[in-house]
């Protein structure tokens, strides 16, 4: 069924198309009419490709910036419309002063392209030398300490041009998502899980990420609330819950448990609004509800908003990167890593105790069944699709943030209680060392798709974070831009 509208909205991202010329012109050199032509070829692939986008006509008559003293209007406009990233378009040599700052006032991620030059005509004339321009403006964007995004001197009509335009919305997805989230924390960690404890005031200081907690007794009162009432809302969020669904083995009272549950949780989520959230998800959820929380968290997750086991804020955190990554096109996972493969060196078990979104169920279908510790109702039982993916966890020690990020495939394996996927890795003692060894547990998110590439560039976006990749390795993600 996908992810919800309401939620995927959240993770679309609005370009400012800002094309560029010189200010000078003629007949002979940077001509207007070869910039005017670029300008709407662009616009054209922009939407051919459905991008959500605005551009700067209201400046004047071209709707090309091409004057310093323009940027603080554009600028302004820009805000106005509530961008998510700049698309910088040199369509001659362009005003390298006026990106820059332009740039500097929008503060945004920044895509910087020229197109590529026509040939000289035969006697001898050039009329637009935009590369030329985009090494100026390079370095002057540097100068002003603002990062940006490449994309490789290419007609308009390449697949490179498309190709970097939708890894670029990708990566400003991933800082979109990043950017002064509101996360949910709905009680406390299990006192056994030092290993999820976090820095909040760090999070918020360096990155702008509010944690909102909620008591057990509070959502204890919503839930009943809703449990009493019944209402149409919640036959209607019965029945979505139910779709998804091949088997159940928990019985009519477990299921409307995790339906109120559900609501409680999301309206909780809307009156503050969340992102995403972390959970207490042991014996004391059950006390409160009589379920286990588990397949109440995936298909939240599956929804479109993610809720990430033992209280973990980083791996809540992780899991809205991911959803930037694809523009929430899909539903991303929160695993354990549980063990090796027992006979393939390079794949290991992903798993987690019923968590995972129903979504991504492969042709078995979705079992709702027991938690496999205690026997508490209401944990997914099923094994995931087959495909490619990337794993990636987001996490801290002594102030030092960093994003690991790599790309593997699935496999097969013996069965597992609970939801579970096997992946296989390039070298996973390779893998196994870097979680170890780096600041990272036992929990990752993964998400479908190779984006190793995406947020090795994203991270630049996210200042105060260091990328630390897996695989592919750097120069096998750097062609993926080219």
């Amino acid at each position: 069924m996908g992810i919800r509208e309401k939620y995927r909205d959240k993770y679309r991202v609005k370009i400012g198309f800002v094309p560029t010329r010189r200010e000078t012109f003629s007949e002979t050199a940077f001509r207007l009419d070869k910039a005017a032509e670029t300008k709407k070829k662009v616009e054209e692939r922009l939407t051919a490709m459905q991008v959500d986008y605005v551009n700067i006509d209201f400046l004047n008559e071209e709707g090309l910036l091409y004057r310093s003293r323009d940027a603080e209007k554009v600028a302004e406009y820009l805000n106005q419309q509530k961008v998510d990233a700049i698309f910088i378009a040199h369509v001659n040599f362009g005003c390298e002063e006026a990106v820059a700052r332009l740039a500097s006032m929008v503060r945004k991620p920044v895509l910087l392209w020229a197109v590529r030059d026509d040939a000289p005509e035969p006697e001898g004339y050039r009329f637009r030398d935009a590369q030329c321009g985009v090494f100026a403006s390079s370095k002057v964007l540097s100068r002003f300490d603002i990062p940006f995004t490449y994309l490789t001197n290419c007609y308009t009509e390449d697949v490179k041009f498309e190709n970097g335009i939708r890894n670029f919305l990708a990566a400003a997805g991933v800082a979109k998502a990043f950017n002064a989230p509101r996360i949910g924390q709905i009680s406390v960690r299990p006192a056994a899980f030092w290993s999820v404890k976090c820095n909040e005031a760090e999070l918020l200081e360096r990155f702008g990420v509010e944690v909102m907690p909620i008591t057990l007794v509070e959502m204890q009162k919503r839930y009943q609330d809703i449990l009493q009432k019944k209402g149409t809302d919640f036959e209607e969020e019965l029945d979505h819950i139910m779709s998804k669904v091949k088997a159940e083995c928990v019985g009519r009272e477990a299921l409307e448990s995790i339906c109120a549950m559900k609501l409680a949780v999301f309206n909780w989520a809307e009156e503050e609004n969340l992102r995403a959230a972390a959970t207490q998800c042991w014996a004391p959820f059950t006390d409160i509800s009589g379920i286990a929380p588990c397949y109440l968290m995936g298909d939240s997750t599956d929804d479109g908003f993610p809720i990430a086991c033992e209280n973990d804020i980083h791996g809540a955190l992780t899991a809205i990167m991911a959803l930037g990554a694809n523009g929430a096109s899909e539903p991303p996972f929160f695993a354990d890593l549980t063990g090796r493969h027992p006979t393939d060196d390079n794949a290991e078990l992903l798993w987690h105790c019923g968590v995972f979104p129903p979504g991504l169920a492969n042709e078995k279908g979705v079992t709702i069944g027991c938690h496999q510790g205690k026997g508490y109702k209401g944990a997914g039982q099923f094994e995931l699709k087959q495909g490619d993916i990337t794993l990636l966890r987001f996490d801290s020690l002594k102030g030092d943030y960093k994003l690991l990020f790599g790309e593997g495939k699935t496999t097969q394996g013996p069965y597992s209680k609970g939801t579970y996927v096997w992946a296989k890795f390039n070298d996973w003692p390779a893998w196994e060392r870097k979680f170890v060894c780096g600041p990272y547990i036992h929990h990752c998110t993964g998400v479908y798709g190779s984006y190793a590439h995406v947020f090795q560039e994203a991270v630049k976006y996210l200042k105060g974070v260091e990328p630390d990749p897996v695989y592919p390795a750097q120069e096998a993600l750097n062609e993926r831009w080219k």
